[in-house]
């Protein structure tokens, strides 16, 4: 909006007009660093695999992949990619009454092997007019999500074991379970929280059934 060489205004009378001081307006902007850049690239392609990556575990991705990085640092370039993870919707984690309560069997595992633990989540879409859920079931070794083209040496032909439903029945989520343990065979260990999906006995019974004819 500034013109230089306006004939008749100065800069700093169009500066006083527009009520922005004049040294700002010869303050030339700062680009990102080469290294931001870099970062930027990293945050995009990981956000793409996984949407529901906040600032904590973005940073944790980074750092496994060797990069001192902080999460003060990843916040800002984030906030400046505008990159908003799908977060969890309150509650989606809350147990059942009456659902058995099953024990965490990750303290200090090691996870070396495809297979052998899965992970599963479901999160939170707001949508214009009401909300979705999404599940998703990911590979704990990998850390993707399944799919034919992160595994191709699993298997032919594309595969989502995702699924989307405007409710919070277990049905959506083991239509998810069936289609992965159709296509790479059931996991030593499932890793979820205790909501009432996860606790179900259509999902429980599905995967006892697995395990014991796998």
């Amino acid at each position: 909006m500034i013109e230089k060489n306006h004939p008749s205004l100065s800069v700093g009378a169009q500066c006083r007009l527009l009520s922005i001081s004049r040294s700002s307006f010869y303050d030339a902007p700062q680009g990102e660093t080469a290294m931001n850049l870099d970062l930027m690239l990293l945050i995009d392609k990981q956000f793409l695999e996984t949407p529901f990556y906040g600032v904590r575990q973005m940073t944790w991705h980074l750092q496994n992949e060797g990069h001192a990085v902080n999460e003060k640092r990843i916040r800002r370039l984030m906030r400046l990619m505008r990159l908003m993870p799908i977060y969890q919707k309150p509650d989606t984690s809350k147990p059942a009454k009456g659902h058995k309560t099953y024990p965490y069997l990750l303290g200090g595992l090691r996870v070396e092997r495809p297979n052998q633990v899965w992970c599963a989540d479901i999160t939170y879409l707001p949508m214009r007019k009401g909300s979705l859920y999404l599940v998703a079931i990911m590979d704990w070794f990998t850390r993707k999500v399944f799919d034919g083209l992160t595994r191709p040496h699993w298997g032919h032909g594309p595969i989502s074991p995702w699924r989307i439903s405007n409710t919070l029945e277990a049905d959506f989520c083991v239509e998810a379970l069936n289609e992965a343990i159709h296509k790479f065979g059931p996991p030593e260990i499932m890793n979820t929280d205790q909501g009432s999906q996860f606790t179900s006995f259509a999902w429980t019974n599905r995967l006892g059934h697995a395990l014991i004819n796998g």
